[in-house]
């Protein structure tokens, strides 16, 4: 059966911008309740405050690092002491780094692991058992980055590619429940991933959609009788996922290589480092 978002409390990871803001706005402009989770309490806020105003839904804010230990729990009880019940969850706070891995700042690393693997997990699991409860949904945001090795990205990749099976198993095992669970997959996307990253080269020069457009995709997903695990988000993106379904893994990692190598777009080239 289809979701009706509107008898919601959904729960928004990395809310205060791209993706995550399009989401809370789409969300309240359909009539669910809001709890908008990101660091930059400012930002939050504002959103709140706008989406109140615009749409009369009820918006809890709750700033929270999502790398900190015990995210799961220790979010859940943030939440739980503003007075606000969650019944859906949107789990698509996340980052990347780009550059050869050798070369990569190892606490860097160690956040983007904490921020785009642990934290969905741990987040999914402790406020599970209130979605089973309300028959509401979960949304994974992975990546195109997760159908195929990621040279430059290597952790980003490994990390969405871990999103995506760990979802996929999840629809699996919440089918008859009344529990929508899916992971949505965006490509290129004008958001601020690349300002984080430090590079245009982390989208290796691919036209970008914007985040209405990948908010778009999910909320149709999610509206349709039986949602499969996973959706991937525009025509050209669905189409080159086919590749890595036919390619062999040797010439597929080549190609992405290629596509990833800041030389081939005029920017100076990545240095493998020694040692």
């Amino acid at each position: 059966m289809a979701v009706d978002v509107s008898t919601h409390t959904v729960l928004v990871t990395g809310a205060s911008s791209g993706i995550g803001r399009a989401f809370a706005t789409a969300l309240a402009g359909r009539g669910a309740d809001l709890v908008l989770v990101a660091r930059r309490a400012d930002r939050l806020e504002a959103l709140a405050a706008e989406l109140r105003a615009g749409t009369g839904v009820a918006v809890t804010v709750v700033p929270f690092d999502l790398s900190a230990p015990g995210v799961g729990p220790g979010l859940r009880d943030a939440v739980a002491a503003r007075g606000a019940g969650v019944t859906a969850v949107i789990n698509n706070a996340g980052f990347g780094t780009f550059g050869m891995f050798g070369g990569e700042d190892q606490d860097r690393l160690d956040r983007e692991i904490a921020v785009d693997v642990a934290a969905p997990v741990a987040i999914a699991r402790a406020f599970l058992p209130q979605v089973q409860a309300a028959r509401g949904f979960l949304i994974n945001v992975a990546s195109m980055a997760a159908y195929n090795p990621t040279p430059r990205m290597a952790v980003y990749g490994a990390a969405k590619a871990f999103v995506l099976s760990f979802t996929e198993s999840l629809w699996a095992e919440l089918r008859g429940t009344g529990v929508t669970v899916f992971a949505l997959s965006p490509g290129a996307t004008a958001t601020e991933f690349n300002d984080v990253v430090g590079t245009e080269d982390a989208t290796s020069g691919a036209r970008k959609r914007t985040a209405e457009d990948v908010v778009g995709t999910a909320l149709r997903h999610l509206a349709r009788r039986d949602p499969g695990p996973s959706v991937i988000d525009g025509r050209v993106n669905r189409l080159s996922s086919l590749a890595a379904r036919f390619l062999p893994r040797r010439a597929m990692v080549s190609v992405v290589a290629r596509i990833t190598d800041p030389g081939r777009r005029g920017s100076a080239p990545q240095p493998v480092p020694a040692g």
